[in-house]
């Protein structure tokens, strides 16, 4: 019996599988991660509810790991794999990021699971990529080692914000002043990064702000709100942070499949992407994709898959557990 989670900014999701089924979770919960104050207490009250037999256990956590151990960035928590080992009863506990979680669960997908931006002509053998906007931004690479693809850790979501067009040079010095001082990928590729994005626009007056869409944003998610509006067609302003959002994250998702010669095909991850769907269709995110000068060529024939299913990381948090823990 395995125990697999993965933990993000906003909420951790934790299931239980059995070996010979590790696509098929037994059972599984999310909870708000912000509500509490520890993973430990997240899987202490799952445990009490579930009572399992375990035999290992698994965990991808938004942050870096380093000696077992984890401090997240978009929680005030530290998560240490032999605090959870006690807790577990077990004599030891994986952690990995939450992208090498999702990139171990590559593998298991199948079609019904994923979403072509580009077919492309995937090498076999070559290295792959996975790129995921969230609340945070991560990122991965896979390598082949002749019989599995195994991921490799990164925290390429806090590299340095790179704007390529006069109005992300705007959108830079924008930030700078926000925030005062290095703006990092992550500031504008993720959740809070697209509601900076319209922010933006609307401080910059590229459109008007319509009071309703004021209304809901002070009411509630800025960036559901945006995303939302800008989806239906709305409201001006979101319309065009959405296409300013997908151009960036194209350019970036390009960048990194440059950066790895990832032939074998790039993943795009994490909750934004699905729910942005019809805006990743529309042509804007391949564009910048592909927009790579000399190698343009070598990007145009990248496999560019969305992963749809939002238990992956789930799926690969506990295939790591199997195969390495």
């Amino acid at each position: 019996m395995i125990l697999a989670g993965d933990i993000g900014g906003t909420k951790t999701n934790v299931a239980l599988f059995e070996q010979d089924e590790l696509g098929k979770p037994l059972a599984q919960r999310s909870f708000p991660s912000g509500k509490y104050d520890s993973l430990e207490t997240i899987i202490s009250e799952f445990i009490a509810e579930h009572k399992p037999q375990l035999t290992h256990a698994c965990f991808g956590i938004a942050g870096p790991v380093k000696d077992g151990q984890v401090k997240t960035p978009n929680l005030k928590w530290i998560v240490n794999g032999q605090t959870l080992a006690g807790t577990l009863n077990l004599e030891r506990v994986g952690l990995i990021n939450d992208l090498e979680a999702t990139a171990y669960g590559i593998e298991g997908l199948g079609a019904s699971q994923l979403h072509a931006l580009n077919e492309g002509r995937e090498e076999h053998g070559a290295h792959r990529a996975l790129i995921a906007a969230g609340t945070g931004l991560g990122m991965a690479g896979l390598f082949y080692d002749g019989r599995h693809y195994r991921p490799i850790a990164s925290e390429g979501g806090h590299i340095d914000y790179a704007p390529r067009t006069a109005i992300e040079h705007e959108l830079l010095n924008y930030m700078r002043g926000k925030i005062g001082g290095r703006v990092s990928y992550e500031r504008v590729l993720s959740g809070p990064g697209l509601f900076n994005i319209y922010n933006f626009l609307r401080d910059h007056k590229y459109a008007e702000e319509p009071d309703w869409l004021a209304e809901q944003i002070k009411a509630g998610d800025g960036s559901a709100a945006v995303s939302q509006a800008g989806l239906a067609g709305k409201a001006d302003l979101a319309v065009k942070a959405l296409d300013l959002f997908a151009d960036i994250y194209g350019a970036m998702a390009g960048n990194l499949a440059l950066l790895l010669k990832a032939t074998g095909g790039l993943y795009v991850g994490g909750g934004i992407a699905p729910k942005l769907i019809e805006k990743l269709k529309d042509g804007t995110f391949m564009r910048a994709f592909t927009d790579k000068g000399r190698m343009s060529t070598l990007v145009s024939n990248i496999p560019v898959r969305v992963i749809l299913d939002d238990k992956t990381a789930l799926y690969g948090a506990a295939r790591c557990a199997v195969d390495n823990v």
